[in-house]
């Protein structure tokens, strides 16, 4: 009986070229405009206590009841596989004494994230995120700066077809007050509702708003608003949040029944929709959550951040540059050993002045060797026989070299100039 195939499991995937490409260019994008505004680049473990995520998360979560891959060590201790990141980095920030360091400390990464989900196109069990983290300051420039960046890195990805949603979920007491106002609300119109939103009544009966069940989404229409029923502090911040947007030119939508899928936000919330990505449509969102870092042991520390989905990020129309093809192809015209032990050490030297040089596989016959050069779209082949022979894909002029910095010299101007020669 023959052995089953292997494959990647179920709601993973390898990231093979030229995917590959496009990812390291968005890593480099986000790398370029979050280091410019001053965030450090931060890692984190891909394990952590579980703990963590029910305490920081929330306990009444999708992600914590449903999403998250859990297990026990040799020692008996519960880990998981990180779904989120923002309660780490809250973790770092308290185990490493970050309160000491001056504020805000603005960190950011990027890495893979798990939650076990249904896999579809855009969600999978194994994702990578970006994200960017602010901690130690309350002030509404905090939240506004960290939308405008997010902003920034969609808008010159090219993903297509934004919309911004905002909104203000007030303090933990406001939020609290107001759940019971719509679990009341609910409880009147129970009968309407799809069964999981009446499973969750108790626990948190603001993710009704997140149903895609028509007769829930008839009660929500009617539901009263959080926004509503913010303290005057908060509608303040909120206030001055959205001012600031103005002024930076950024257009958004304040809406009143965004609520975010995690417990920990306080305040701001936003969310990033691409229209691109049919029903799942958002991208990446975050908010203010000022509450966590104290819940979790720490200092009272205000925070805001976001994180955003990599694969939605490309999927909505982030491509990148096309990879460009090596300077050159360093080719042997015979795979006698000493003329291959020359072809690396002139691979090396090319390299080391500032050229993508490949080198091609010595053993194959040169035609085949000038072939490869010629579909990785490289500009030239360095041929290694007698002699060193230099010879241009564009023009197929092929002249005599001295070594690497005359080659060096042919590629900065072109081939321009140099005797034509022979043709091979």
């Amino acid at each position: 009986m023959a052995a089953e195939r292997l494959r990647a499991p179920r709601g993973t995937f390898d990231v093979l070229p030229p995917d590959s490409g496009r990812r390291r260019w968005l890593q480099a994008l986000c790398a370029e405009v979050l280091e410019r505004a001053g965030f450090s680049y931060v890692e984190t473990p891909v394990l952590e206590s579980t703990e963590l995520f029910a305490r920081g998360v929330g306990a009444s979560t999708d992600i914590v009841r449903k999403e998250m891959f859990t297990f026990s060590d040799k020692a008996g201790r519960s880990l998981t596989l990180r779904p989120e990141n923002t309660a780490g980095i809250c973790r770092a920030y308290i185990e490493h004494g970050m309160h000491k360091w001056p504020q805000p400390v603005r960190l950011w990464y990027w890495g893979p994230f798990f939650r076990h989900e249904a896999p579809q196109a855009g969600r999978y069990r194994q994702f990578t995120q970006v994200g960017a983290e602010t901690l130690g300051s309350d002030d509404p420039a905090i939240d506004a700066e960290a939308i405008l960046l997010l902003a920034e890195i969609l808008e010159r990805a090219g993903v297509e077809r934004l919309r911004l949603r905002i909104a203000s979920l007030g303090s933990p007491e406001t939020r609290q007050a107001y759940a019971e106002e719509l679990r009341s609300y609910l409880r009147g119109r129970e009968a309407e509702l799809a069964p999981e939103v009446r499973e969750r009544l108790d626990v948190n009966p603001l993710r009704a708003f997140d149903s895609d069940h028509a007769g829930t989404r008839a009660v929500m229409a009617a539901a009263p608003r959080l926004l509503d029923r913010l303290a005057a502090d908060d509608v303040e911040h909120f206030r001055a949040v959205l001012g600031l947007l103005d002024a930076a030119g950024l257009e958004y939508e304040v809406d009143t029944t965004l609520v975010r899928g995690l417990d920990y936000y306080t305040r701001t919330v936003f969310e990033f929709e691409s229209a691109a990505l049919g029903a799942q449509r958002g991208v990446g969102g975050g908010g203010r959550y000022d509450r966590l870092v104290a819940e979790l042991g720490g200092p009272d520390t205000p925070a805001c951040g976001w994180a955003a989905g990599v694969e939605r990020i490309l999927l909505a129309g982030a491509n990148g540059p096309a990879k460009a093809g090596p300077d050159v192809v360093v080719a042997t015209a015979t795979g006698a050993r000493d003329a291959v032990a020359r072809a690396l050490r002139l691979a090396r030297e090319l390299r080391a002045a500032g050229l993508a040089a490949e080198l091609a596989e010595p053993g194959r016959a040169l035609r085949r060797q000038l072939r490869r050069a010629d579909r990785v779209g490289a500009r030239a082949v360095a041929i290694v026989g007698d002699d060193l022979q230099l010879k241009m894909l564009d023009s197929g002029a092929q002249t005599p070299v001295a070594g690497p910095a005359e080659v060096v010299r042919a590629l900065a101007s072109g081939g321009e100039g140099a005797d034509p020669g022979v043709t091979a």
